[in-house]
Formats: C-alpha cells, sequence, structure tokens
C-alpha cells in the first residue's frame, strides 16, 4: 500500500475510534441531564442515586474520548500537510472553535459539576449538566460544519491557488450539513439510550436487587431510544436528496452499498427493540422477558456499528476529492515516505486499541459493580461550617 491508501487508513481507523467515544458521550450527558432534571424538581431521592451512576460512566468516556482526540488532531500535520495549505484558512476556522468550546467550556462546566456535588445548590449544580450538554453538542456542530465542507466547500471561494472563506453565512448553514447535523445527533442519542437500556437489562438477567433503579433507569434509556430511532431514519433518508445536489454520483457508488445496508436495518432493529422495552415496562413484565433483556443487552454495540457504517457512506462516497471539487486525496497527503507512515499508522492503533481497552474495562467494571447504596439527601443549599462554633 502506497502512502496515500496508508494515511487513509490511518486517518480512518484513528477517527472512527474518537467517533464512537464522542457518540456515547453526547448520548450519556443528555440521559444524566434528565435523571438530574427529574431529580433536582422534586424527583424521588432514588433519581440522585441514578445520576450519580450513569454520570460516572459519562465522565469515563469522556476523559479517554478526549485522549483519542487530541491524538486524532496531530494528523493533520502528519499527513495532510496538503489540505492545511490548499484549505487551512477555511476548514481550521470551525476546528478551532471548536476546540474552545470543547477544551474550554465545556471541561470547565463538567469539573464544577463533578466536584460541586453536595457543595452547590440543586439549581446551580443541574445548570451546570445542562451547560455541559449544550457545549457538548456545539462541539458536535462546529465538528460537522469542518466535515461539511469538505463534503461541500460552501462559502469559500479559489483565490491565488487556495480556497478562502467569504460567506461565514454559508459555512455554518451548508447543504451537507442540514440534514447530517439532526441524523448524528439522534444517532448519539440512540447510542446513549441503547446503552442505559442495555446496562439495566444485564442486571435484571443477573437478577439484581435494585429492581425500582434499573426499572427506572431503563425507562429513561427505552424513551431516549424510541424518541431518536426514528429521527435517525428519517434524517437518514432526508440526506439523499440533498446528497444528489453536491455528490450526484454518490448514492450509485456500489462501494457504499453494504454499510448503507447494514445502517438501515440497524436502526429498524433498534427501534423495534426499544419499543418492546417500553409496552413490557409499562406492564411492569420487564424483569420476565428475558430474550428481550439478552437482546438488549447484545444491542448495546449495534448503534456504533451503524453509525461507522454511516460515517463510511459519507467519506467513501466523496473519493477521489478530500475537498470536494476542489482537492485531491493524492494531492493532500504530505511527501513522506510510506514506511514513515506505516510506523505512525501502527502507533496510533496500538494507543487507540489501548485506550479503547481501557475505556472498556473501566466502565464495564463499573456497570457490573452497580449504584451505590442508598445515603441520606444532602440539604438543598450548601451550608459552611466553622468548628467550634
Amino acid at each position: 500500500m502506497d502512502a496515500t491508501g496508508l494515511a487513509r487508513t490511518q486517518f480512518a481507523l484513528t477517527t472512527s475510534f474518537h467517533f464512537l467515544f464522542v457518540l456515547l458521550t453526547l448520548g450519556l450527558v443528555t440521559a444524566v441531564a434528565i435523571m438530574q432534571t427529574r431529580y433536582a424538581l422534586g424527583g424521588k431521592a432514588e433519581l440522585r442515586r441514578m445520576t450519580r451512576f450513569w454520570g460516572k460512566l459519562y465522565v469515563i468516556n469522556y476523559a479517554l474520548g478526549i485522549a483519542t482526540g487530541i491524538v486524532m488532531e496531530f494528523q493533520f500535520g502528519l499527513n495532510w500537510t496538503g489540505l492545511s495549505a490548499v484549505a487551512g484558512d477555511v476548514f481550521g476556522a470551525p476546528l478551532a472553535i471548536e476546540t474552545l468550546v470543547a477544551f474550554f467550556l465545556e471541561s470547565t462546566f463538567l469539573g464544577l459539576w463533578i466536584f460541586g456535588w453536595d457543595r452547590l445548590g440543586k439549581r446551580v449544580h443541574l445548570a451546570l449538566i445542562w451547560l455541559v450538554a449544550l457545549t457538548a453538542y456545539a462541539s458536535a456542530y462546529f465538528i460537522m460544519v469542518a466535515n461539511s465542507f469538505l463534503q461541500n466547500p460552501a462559502g469559500a471561494t479559489p483565490r491565488d491557488g487556495k480556497l478562502a472563506l467569504d460567506d461565514f453565512g454559508a459555512l455554518l448553514a451548508n447543504p451537507a450539513l442540514v440534514s447530517a447535523l439532526p441524523h448524528l445527533l439522534a444517532g448519539a442519542l440512540l447510542t446513549g439510550g441503547a446503552f442505559v437500556t442495555g446496562v439495566s437489562a444485564y442486571h435484571f438477567l443477573k437478577r439484581t436487587t435494585e429492581i425500582e433503579f434499573f426499572r427506572r433507569s431503563m425507562r429513561v434509556g427505552v424513551v431516549l431510544s424510541l424518541v431518536s430511532s426514528p429521527f435517525v431514519i428519517n434524517q437518514g433518508f432526508e440526506q439523499f436528496g440533498k446528497i444528489r445536489g453536491y455528490q450526484p454520483g454518490k448514492l450509485e457508488d456500489p462501494a457504499i452499498g453494504a454499510p448503507l445496508g447494514v445502517m438501515i436495518m440497524l436502526g429498524f432493529v433498534l427501534f423495534v427493540a426499544a419499543a418492546l422495552g417500553a409496552v413490557l415496562l409499562y406492564r411492569n413484565l420487564i424483569t420476565r422477558a428475558r430474550p428481550l433483556l439478552y437482546l438488549m443487552v447484545f444491542g448495546i454495540p449495534l448503534p456504533f456499528v451503524a453509525a461507522i457504517c454511516g460515517w463510511l457512506v459519507r467519506e467513501i462516497g466523496r473519493q477521489p476529492w478530500l475537498v470536494n471539487g476542489y482537492l485531491r486525496t493524492s494531492d493532500a497527503v504530505a511527501g513522506i515516505p510510506a514506511g514513515q507512515v506505516l510506523v505512525s499508522l501502527l502507533v496510533f492503533v496500538l494507543l487507540f486499541a489501548g485506550l479503547a481497552v481501557a475505556d472498556w474495562v473501566l466502565m464495564a467494571r463499573i456497570a457490573r459493580r452497580g449504584p451505590e447504596t442508598a445515603v441520606p439527601e444532602p440539604d438543598d443549599e450548601p451550608r459552611l461550617v466553622l468548628s467550634g462554633v
């Protein structure tokens, strides 16, 4: 394989790894925010335990996702200097904004949320998790702005051999973004819902004593899955019409047929599982439906598989262009020997595999252990206690 093929393989693998972390992060933070909202507005103490338990899993995934994102960024300088030279002035703008949003605002709010338990009032603490969620969604938006520019370089014009930004509004409202962003966000909610549902189902299969805890948790997961899965399917089909406007030959590419079919099939499977789960939860029969519980557990990886298939459909159909119609992939690769690209590919794969294993082991350990034991609720507002007074 030549340097171009190796560089493409490296970017595909590292982006896919990072994408999986992002999906679960967006889905879980929404589930946690919903749980905490219900608790803060006068819900049962069980909702506080749910927020802490699922929040712990979210934080683990977020931390390791940050590590994969940092590693992924190095590739633009290592292998794709042609992209920076030709389109860096446009492509780099949304990435810079995303970095500020993700690494400064989102991380700051998350740190305050983590260390603010029992130190901040309920409503202040609740506001923090929603700020974390909103900045996470903003981060996803700007990443999709950058990717949509590669699909359809709206708002940019060639000037002196480079692409120059002349309409920032057109960049932000790219036709390649309009349907893709809701599709991505709905997919993230489906991923988080399937994860919460599957972990809850695992504990029912193990005949947990925390019946009420995991019934309430599964209810959140099933509702997220049930609401998001039709949007995933609908927005996926909605993209087809827009794709014909900027990549007319994409849907006829035989290379995207297989991942497209698998993605659509999995979307319907997840919708059916969520619908059955909702009915059985309503009738208080979920703990007896062991075949469905097994399906829910084995369904945890299905949204990830569907998401990778969707990503392949989006990226493969653009070839041979890196920036559609302006910069070919072969012209964007840095002029370095294939052997050096192979070495960096192996290093990145090993590093990402290690991070993925660490994430899986930590999350599986916490998920299997279950929630912390019930403790008395703290006062609504924090108090400053002075020794001896």
